[in-house]
């Protein structure tokens, strides 16, 4: 047992809280979306908060991993990288999109390129984001297993690292077809930051359990507890849209066994990713 000196406390109960948003865009586009949150959080927990953007997928699984962080708004697969080499994690909200607790991943092509439908993806180049992704790799690779297609047997798999990398590296036709949130991409079309009229959808992937909201289990229960009804009862849609949700319900890590599920039809062997 963990002894329970001032080092435990100052984890149980520390006087800053860090918030950990998943890096799936722009850092600083993120900063500035989560000002909001931040201060709707600090007036009701009562103590600061910074927000913080790590550089990638499996920096910010390390700094949950190790204590840097205390609470993390993980992608799924992400999660369940994190929950496998720290299960100490606890995943206890999901965020609700037309009240569902899931999305999907869009698997999109240029306009005008050599891809009209999935089956053209064969012997071609395909662009995902990160390799600890959700939405832009496991569940696309997954779709494209389903439908014969394995990564660097049947296509050639390029990972971009962002999900709007990936989007405009298709409207420019420098990949010709790729994948990601589809969350995502409605943002980016609303936002003009990518021409809709030269991509195309191909195909939609099965529903994907919505990013989870996890905290470190060592927190004291009364912080636990006033950070979770912070969430749950999140109201405020300037602040939900850092989310790109409508609301936060409840969640555990069984929610998370579909992308376990996932993981074995393409063959990953989540303990060495």
């Amino acid at each position: 047992m963990r002894a329970r000196g001032p080092a435990f406390a100052d984890k149980a109960n520390p006087d800053k809280l860090r918030i950990a948003l998943l890096p799936d865009e722009n850092a600083s586009t993120l900063i500035q979306n989560a000002q909001p949150l931040k201060v709707y959080l600090e007036g009701v927990l009562k103590k600061p908060v910074e927000i913080i953007v790590t550089t990638d997928y499996s920096s910010m699984i390390e700094a949950m991993r190790f204590g840097r962080i205390e609470v993390g708004y993980f992608g799924g697969f992400s999660y369940v990288l994190a929950k496998s080499k720290a299960p100490e994690i606890e995943a206890f909200g999901v965020g609700v999109e037309k009240g569902k607790p899931n999305y999907h991943s869009i698997l999109i092509a240029t306009a005008d390129g050599p891809v009209k439908e999935v089956a053209d993806i064969k012997g071609k180049p395909f662009a995902f984001g990160d390799r600890a992704s959700t939405s832009s790799h496991l569940a696309p690779r997954a779709h494209l297993a389903k439908q014969g297609l394995i990564g660097d047997a049947d296509y050639k798999v390029v990972h971009l690292g962002q999900h709007d990398a990936v989007a405009r590296a298709v409207a420019a036709g420098q990949v010709p077809a790729g994948a990601l949130s589809e969350q995502i991409y409605r943002v980016l079309v609303e936002t003009k930051r990518i021409d809709p009229a030269k991509l195309k959808q191909i195909a939609l992937s099965d529903p994907i359990p919505n990013y989870p909201l996890t905290m470190q289990s060592e927190l004291k229960r009364e912080l636990k507890d006033a950070i979770k009804r912070a969430f749950l009862e999140l109201k405020d849609p300037a602040i939900l849209k850092s989310f790109r949700v409508e609301g936060i319900a409840a969640a555990t890590d069984k929610d998370y066994d579909v992308l376990r599920d996932m993981a074995k039809v393409l063959q990953l062997d989540i303990a060495k990713l």
